[in-house]
């Protein structure tokens, strides 16, 4: 316990003696501290609008004395302004209680009129106010910055109170989801909720999180992906539907993952992955108009355009034009063997099929290349059990990931609608997998009973927020990112 701390406490104990409550049940608020900004900001100095009657709350930020006068700072949420206390209008007994009992942090309500002072601050002369919350400890002084970038994301409340930006990057996200739902709903999607407790999980390459039921008596895992559940809605007589899912990994941390991350899903039948490419271009510009104003976007210095249509092609050509290795005129062995040229720590396999080595040297060497936005599809089979097989090759599948700065945004295809295809696909992915659990046979049957064709689309909502904010990594964007166990 701080000295600060012990002092600040006493005070709570002297106020309660004193007949007032240090946190408070409610206070009648009339204005925002923005609305009187903006309605009143270009008064001229010195003049006072005393028919200008205001009741505003917030948190003081810092506390100037001038004998019998006190200046003070307030910030609510949207906004800080200036108050003026003096002895002379609040009387000596509630001046005095200001004065002895309210500290930076404190949360008070204050009543008044506007005026601005002879050096042009619009302010708030107070003539009555209220102690809402006494806080215990004070605002850091210097908050820690890049210097304690850990601290900062421990004690994220005061982080946000600290660096305006942080609290402007979460509006922003707010603004770019509900952005997403509007494009959405305005082209007559239907919003869903899906179970995030599942009995099996499964539509995507993860290890999930697992608790257990004990009413049920079974175990249950954090879903990974709410894909399986969409489907099944579609097979249900729906046709447009989407959800922002939020999915759970049991995977690492680094700069684009974190364990608890949200995504938006959707699933459009009678459509393919052509239409999908449509929908997410014309959905992240879309996104892009509404909350920035512009298409054109500055990520970490690099100069993007989100205007719609995006440069696309598919892996092989990605390949062939960032890498030279034209992968259809080579084998397995070929490719292995220009590979470790390229990049030798390369993790490759045991029993590795072409199409898998395809992949991998996409994701290893390529990807990190592509500035974007751009499409990226015809995805080998062999990673895409979920996928519809290529109309004009059967190694590949109408698949397709965007990319920005080499980090991928969504992932997307046509959608396998034969059961037995998809069962098969299932299995072999089972097989090949480092974990075993049970095939999902109720979304198998969902299958069976016809699912129309269907595109799904799958954008990562964080890592967009992470563009859109031109934020460095995923920890800025989330409001409590986890962390590892703090050391003692």
């Amino acid at each position: 316990m701080t000295k600060e701390y012990e002092e600040r406490l006493k005070k709570v104990e002297e106020l309660r003696k004193l007949g007032i409550n240090p946190y408070a049940y409610h206070f009648d608020r009339t204005h925002a501290i923005k609305e009187i900004i903006e309605k009143y900001g270009n008064i001229y100095p010195e003049e006072k609008l005393e028919e200008v009657k205001v009741k505003i709350a917030g948190r003081i930020r810092s506390i100037r004395e001038h004998g019998k006068a006190i200046f003070a700072d307030l910030e609510d949420f949207t906004g800080r302004i200036q108050l003026f206390l003096d002895e002379a209008t609040l009387g000596k007994e509630s001046f005095s209680i200001f004065y002895k009992y309210v500290d930076v942090a404190d949360i008070i309500g204050a009543e008044g009129f506007v005026f601005k002072t002879k050096r042009g601050e619009l302010s708030v002369w107070v003539n009555k106010f209220e102690i809402l919350t006494k806080s215990l400890r004070g605002l850091p002084k210097e908050w820690f910055g890049l210097k304690d970038i850990e601290a900062r994301y421990r004690r994220r409340y005061l982080d946000m109170l600290m660096n305006p930006e942080v609290k402007e990057t979460l509006i922003k996200r707010s603004k770019i989801i509900n952005a997403i739902r509007e494009f959405l709903i305005n082209k007559g999607y239907i919003e869903v909720e899906t179970p995030i407790l599942q009995p099996i999980y499964g539509g995507a390459f993860a290890r999930p999180f697992k608790t257990y039921h004990h009413e049920l008596g079974m175990e249950m895992y954090l879903r990974i992906s709410n894909e399986m559940y969409l489907k099944r809605l579609i097979a249900g007589g729906f046709e447009k539907v989407f959800e922002f899912s939020v999915d759970f990994r049991n995977e690492g941390i680094d700069r684009n993952h974190n364990p608890e991350f949200l995504q938006l899903e959707a699933m459009i039948a009678y459509a393919d992955y052509f239409d999908g490419m449509k929908l997410f271009e014309e959905l992240v510009a879309y996104a892009a108009k509404k909350v920035l104003e512009t298409t054109k976007i500055n990520y970490l210095g690099i100069e993007l355009d989100f205007s719609t249509p995006w440069k696309r092609m598919t892996m092989v050509e990605a390949i062939k034009e960032y890498i030279g290795i034209d992968v259809e005129k080579n084998s397995i062995e070929e490719l292995i063997e220009k590979v470790r040229k390229l990049r030798h720590n390369i993790e490759i396999p045991e029993n590795v099929t072409k199409g898998e080595m395809i992949n991998i040297i996409f994701e290893e060497i390529v990807q990190e290349k592509l500035t974007g936005p751009i499409i990226i599809y015809n995805y080998p089979k062999e990673v895409s059990p979920l996928a519809k097989v290529c109309r004009d090759n059967p190694n590949y599948t109408e698949r397709f990931e965007v990319f920005v700065c080499g980090m991928e945004i969504g992932n997307n295809y046509t959608e396998i609608n034969d059961p037995i295809m998809l069962r098969d696909n299932l299995i072999h992915q089972l097989k090949r997998g480092t974990e075993e659990h049970p095939l999902d046979e109720d979304f198998l049957l969902a299958i069976e009973h016809g699912m129309p064709p269907t595109c799904g689309i799958g954008i990562g909502i964080d890592r967009l927020v992470m563009i859109f904010t031109n934020s460095r990594t995923i920890r800025d964007v989330i409001a409590f990112p986890q962390l590892r166990e703090k050391e003692e």
